[in-house]
Formats: structure tokens, C-alpha cells, sequence
């Protein structure tokens, strides 16, 4: 997922965020109201919060980011 576009396009989806985590094997656990825990084989951890068809913040791009190349270690 590049970063860079951010600027110039729509931001992507909730869902397509959630979509990479999975992919990635990320598996969902528990979590209360909007947000959602995801859990990694590795220990990796990560915590998502939005409706499914909210545009993602920024934040929430480098944190997925940053959990899918931690994973890919």
C-alpha cells in the first residue's frame, strides 16, 4: 500500500484496510463498538476503529502499514 497517493486521490476504505490485514493472515478477535483487533501468528497486534465504509485516516494507513511489514519480517 504506498502512502504517497494519499494526497491525490480518495483515501482508501475501512474495509479495504481490514481486507489487507486478513489477506496478510491477521486473524479478527473480539473488540467493542467500531473497532476491531487483529492478531498475528507473530504476536503482532493491531487495532482498527471505523465503520466498513468510512475513508481511512492517515494514521490508519501507517499503522496498517507498518503491522503488514512487521509481519513480513
Amino acid at each position: 500500500m504506498v502512502l504517497a497517493w494519499y494526497y491525490f486521490s480518495m483515501p482508501p476504505k475501512i474495509r479495504e484496510l481490514l481486507s489487507a490485514l486478513k489477506s496478510a493472515g491477521f486473524m479478527e478477535r473480539s473488540g467493542k463498538g467500531s473497532h476491531r483487533n487483529f492478531i498475528h501468528a507473530s504476536g503482532a497486534r493491531i487495532t482498527i476503529s471505523g465503520a466498513t465504509t468510512s475513508d481511512a485516516k492517515l494514521y490508519q494507513e501507517k499503522a496498517v502499514k507498518a503491522a503488514l511489514e512487521q509481519v513480513s519480517k
